[in-house]
């Protein structure tokens, strides 16, 4: 045969490869066009209206800025009409999510990040709510009243919560998704993204949020859902031009989401076949390791099936030290987790948040990949997995006996009895369980054994009786504790801050806010100055009670305050503001939003002899 062919082959396919990757990468605008000629192509039946309808109920969320037991700024205000469009403002009457901005990642609690998390995944916070009818989504509007933007992601799920028949197969689709941008208003409005039909009815929808470019908290008011009974028919026009139409983002998106397709490359034996493996070879194997440290765990899957010597890097247990299946929690399940498991066995770092809700992980399957992978854990995160029942815990305490860091964070359906079984983890240095229902003498168990406590979250933990009682023994036994959490708990007094400040003077983090029984003239502000001089947060959030006289208690003791909450506070005023602000150098956050004495005019003095420090000031409409 004449060269000439197969280079006229190779031609051929790289010219064929040119067009799929135009198709790929068109334009903004062509995308757009493309899809208002989808839109416009569509016909539904005249027969077929359209179902408009508000959430019915919130049926899980990873966090909130309400209390437990009320209904202010929690995400259950998203359930029904709305209470506040289209005014603006901060109202309590709205869902608020727990926080917002970069502060938190900048504060002595914040956990590092894990590597190997897809570029495409950058959600932080998320809301589930239910709605009466089961429709083919034809829209989805968010009513935000203040600081909108915080949504990047809005998918919806196959199975019907209120069917009593469990679902054979539970799909969850992306309806739309975009990465963070800021919007530079504060102002309410109507969030109408231009979503993309599904193949199956829902009435149940996930929205996923990320406040990191937010300079406050973003407030939702109520989601809409438009849709139709019966499935929108395509023209074959209008199907052509979706197939021409894939995004290089949203292509990687359906791949990566997909824990189906990892499955199926993890499970595949079929190799290529070739005499060698190119200049792969003459490469030492950890140079090997070190180029593949950097790909996605999808893209892993798809190394593995190139050729021999590949695939023996990508099942390297070397390359999971660090696992973060978060990004993956729409698919991954058992199956997932059995694949997974021969090349776990040295995995340090895993992150399950999110994952194995609505059956998809069994106790039996996280206990199996425990049993084989648990050995070497040290850090791992299952903040809102609602599988997790007491016998998880416990083979969580049996079979990872190095494990340091333990995010339970909004795991609300764990039993109260699940809990003792930390106590067993003696070498624990970060424990969150926020929005759990750990009781008071589970608590007291694990403060006892687990001395090396150097990060504590106990915020919105309802359960628990006395929390003095409890301030009493992390001062006995916490020597060692850095950063505390006590949001919202509702009965510590000076007596429980005198036993912290004396006894753990390395707290460079505490979070007082939304403690109502905390009174500034017990002087428990201003001990709190004088003993802890390594603080370099402190909230005091909605403490209406805090004066000038614990501000300059501040001042004179915490140089190295970078972040001070005293929303509310009606007794601090300019003067004593100006010499925190003096003394504090590198204090970067001051929040004084509904301080009465603190007006707009003073913010703006503030912010001109102090242009570093982000002061922030609230307000209503």
């Amino acid at each position: 045969m004449s060269p000439v062919f197969p280079m006229l082959t190779v031609l051929t396919m790289f010219y064929y490869i040119c067009l799929r990757r135009r198709a790929r990468t068109a334009t903004r605008g062509e995308m757009m066009n493309s899809r208002r000629t989808i839109e416009s192509n569509s016909r539904t039946s005249p027969l077929n209206a359209e179902v408009v309808q508000y959430a019915k109920e919130v049926v899980d969320f990873s966090s909130h800025y309400g209390s437990e037991n009320s209904m202010s700024y929690t995400m259950w205000n998203l359930a029904g009409v709305p209470n506040v469009f289209p005014s603006s403002g901060d109202f309590t009457q709205t869902a608020v999510f727990r926080t917002y901005g970069t502060w938190w990642d900048q504060c002595p609690s914040a956990s590092l990040p894990f590597k190997r998390t897809p570029p495409n995944f950058q959600s932080q916070d998320y809301v589930e709510l239910t709605f009466e009818q089961q429709v083919y989504p034809t829209a989805v509007h968010v009513l935000e009243t203040y600081h909108p933007g915080a949504v990047i992601r809005i998918l919806a799920c196959s199975a019907n919560p209120y069917s009593p028949i469990p679902p054979a197969e539970v799909r969850w689709e992306i309806l739309w998704s975009e990465r963070p941008a800021k919007v530079n208003a504060s102002q309410a409005r109507q969030f109408k993204p231009c979503i993309k039909q599904i193949n199956f009815p829902t009435n149940l929808i996930r929205l996923e949020v990320n406040s990191s470019l937010l300079d406050y908290y973003t407030e939702l008011d109520a989601v809409v859902l438009h849709g139709t009974k019966d499935k929108p028919v395509l023209s074959l026009k209008t199907s052509l031009i979706d197939m021409n139409d894939l995004e290089d983002d949203d292509y990687e998106e359906k791949d990566g989401c997909g824990m189906d397709s990892l499955n199926k490359k993890f499970s595949s034996t079929a190799l290529r076949e070739g005499p060698n493996n190119g200049y792969f070879d003459k490469l030492p194997y950890e140079l090997i390791q070190l180029i593949l440290n950097h790909l996605t765990l999808p893209d892993l899957c798809r190394l593995a099936q190139t050729c021999k010597l590949l695939n023996q890097h990508c099942c390297d247990p070397l390359q999971y030290i660090h696992l973060n299946l978060q990004p993956y929690w729409a698919k991954l399940n058992d199956t997932s987790l059995e694949f997974l498991q021969p090349r776990c066995t040295l995995v340090q770092w895993l992150n399950l948040s999110w994952t194995g809700n609505r059956g998809f992980i069994s106790v039996a399957g996280f206990s199996r990949f425990l049993k084989v992978c648990g050995s070497e854990l040290v850090r791992l995160e299952l903040s809102c997995s609602h599988f997790l029942n007491e016998t998880c815990l416990e083979i969580i305490s049996e079979m990872c006996p190095n494990l340091q860091d333990l995010n339970l964070s909004s795991c609300d359906k764990l039993p109260p009895q699940a809990f003792n079984h930390i106590a067993k983890l003696c070498g624990l240095r970060r424990l969150v369980l926020y929005r759990t229902k750990v009781e008071q003498t589970a608590l007291l168990s694990i403060l006892n054994f687990c001395s090396e406590l150097q990060h504590l979250s106990l915020g919105s933990c309802v359960m628990i009786e006395d929390y003095d009682v409890i301030a009493s023994m992390i001062g006995a036994k916490c020597k060692k504790l850095r950063t505390l959490d006590l949001w919202r708990c509702k009965n510590i007094t000076e007596n429980g801050i005198a036993e912290l400040a004396s006894g753990c003077p390395l707290l460079e983090e505490l979070d007082l806010g939304w403690c109502p029984t905390l009174q500034s003239g017990t002087g428990c502000f201003a001990r709190l100055a004088r003993q802890l001089p390594n603080l370099q947060k402190l909230f005091l959030t909605a403490n209406r009670s805090v004066c000038d006289t614990d501000i300059e208690e501040l001042a004179c003791n915490c140089t190295r305050l970078r972040q001070l909450d005293i929303l509310g506070t009606r007794m601090v005023s300019p003067p004593s503001l100006r010499k925190l602000l003096e003394s504090c150098k590198d204090l970067s956050l001051l929040d004084v939003s509904f301080c009465s004495q603190i007006d707009n005019r003073a913010v703006l003095e503030l912010n001109v002899s102090f242009p570093k420090v982000f002061i922030k000031k609230s307000f209503t409409q």
